[in-house]
């Protein structure tokens, strides 16, 4: 009979390969569960309180440091930690300054001391939008060429999990423990990011920091701009999640204002049950993308992406009906998450080694452009036309991101082999 000592030992590069990705799943809880914890569920503390109206909008701002994180990360570029090296030092040092700061936190009241809470949810958001350009960068240079696209829907999942339960998780718990353990609990849950840094393996695309701080802000811009078709490349990474987005910003008003759909529905079907389709569609993206190239699966997914906008305008059409109501949230985040798959090893692979958090950030900063800018004008068509010219426009919007991957071809497929434009400071 088979003892334990002669059982066949797992293959190590596949070993390798589950570390890579169960560091890279703790390293996207961590990175999501803080976002909430100085917006929405910050606001929630202030409405039960009874904090004014005024008050409460300010949390709003509170969200800038998520779009201005590319000013500091050639900081993050040039500058090395004395521990752990230049990505996982960064990532042990806002992990540490984050959990401290929503401790913090949680000791205070709105009753209080509402102004040292606005400032203090300012500095969590801070540490966690520089949480974000060491996580985004350490997993850049992480992941072979080969599982960017698996690696971003692990990345994607444990993002998405951490706001969850920073978000409707902590709403629940506040109800049962009061918010003052329920931020001490989720504090306690960025064990989960530290224990990923503890695990984190060195980097495999390893290149020296910029020179100077002027090398870091600057040639960060430069190589991507001299690689070839770089403002094409730019113009897709506006357009490509754009008709996803469009359909985004209004689809919960749609079904509560448009359907008549209760909270509780919406709640079900399009929080928790979206969630569950958007993992599997990340995690199915991702494991196709082990076999496709770059190109087929950014244009696979985006005529998914693009596709599944019909459902709702189907829905618009038939009025409240349940059956269809799940089939169409349900088909839209598997295509969502296939899409974002997609979308981040893209962005992955577009950054080079010496620049990895400045260039990771920049190009995240203009893949929100589209998404900041659609809202207004969203609005307006709805107020205008109705819900089914709304999700049609979704759908046509979709298709210049689409069309533009034809001149692109080229371009992908060198970064498929993991080809990148050579640096002149190197």
């Amino acid at each position: 009979m088979p003892t334990i000592m002669n059982l066949p030992k797992q293959n190590p590069e596949i070993q390798t390969r589950q570390r890579r990705m169960t560091v890279t799943l703790l390293l996207g809880f961590s990175s999501g569960l803080p976002l909430a914890l100085s917006g929405g569920t910050l606001q929630a503390w202030f409405a039960t309180a009874d904090v004014d109206i005024r008050s409460i909008a300010w949390v709003s701002l509170l969200g800038l440091p998520y779009l201005l994180k590319f000013i500091w990360a050639p900081l993050m570029d040039r500058f090395v930690p004395v521990w752990l090296g230049r990505r996982r030092g960064w990532l042990l040092l806002t992990q540490l300054s984050l959990l401290l700061a929503i401790i913090i936190l949680g000791t205070l009241s709105p009753e209080h001391q509402l102004p040292v809470m606005l400032w203090l949810g300012l500095l969590v958001a801070f540490c966690s939008a520089s949480q974000d350009i060491a996580v985004d960068a350490y997993r850049t240079d992480l992941l072979p060429a080969s599982e960017r696209g698996l690696g971003a829907a692990f990345a994607t999942g444990g993002y998405r999990t951490g706001m969850l339960l920073a978000g409707a998780g902590a709403l629940i718990l506040a109800d049962v423990i009061g918010w003052h353990w329920t931020y001490w609990l989720l504090a306690a849950c960025l064990g989960f990011g530290l224990l990923g840094t503890a695990l984190a393996p060195a980097p495999l695309h390893r290149a020296p920091p910029p020179v100077d701080l002027r090398s870091a802000v600057v040639d960060p811009w430069r190589d991507f701009l001299g690689r070839n078709q770089a403002l094409l490349l730019l113009a897709f990474i506006i357009l490509y999640k754009l008709g996803d987005a469009f359909a985004g910003t209004l689809t919960t008003t749609f079904l509560i204002q448009g359907l008549g759909y209760s909270t509780m529905d919406v709640g079900l079907v399009g929080q928790a049950f979206g969630w569950i389709a958007m993992l599997g569609g990340a995690v199915y993206g991702g494991v196709l993308m082990l076999r496709w190239t770059l190109f087929r699966a950014l244009l696979v997914f985006g005529l998914l992406q693009a596709v599944t906008n019909i459902g709702f305008i189907i829905l618009a059409l038939l009025g409240p009906n349940y059956p269809a109501m799940v089939v169409a949230v349900g088909l839209e985040n598997v295509a969502g998450g296939m899409g974002t798959a997609a979308f981040l090893a893209l962005l992955m692979a577009l950054c080079n080694p010496r620049y990895t958090a400045t260039q990771f950030a920049l190009l995240s900063a203009v893949a929100a452009t589209g998404r900041v800018l659609v809202g207004p004008a969203a609005g307006e068509l709805v107020f205008s036309y109705g819900w089914t010219v709304f999700f049609c426009g979704s759908f046509l919007i979709a298709i210049p991101g689409l069309l533009l991957l034809l001149p692109l071809r080229m371009s992908l497929t060198r970064l498929d082999n993991g080809a990148t434009q050579p640096d002149p400071q190197v």
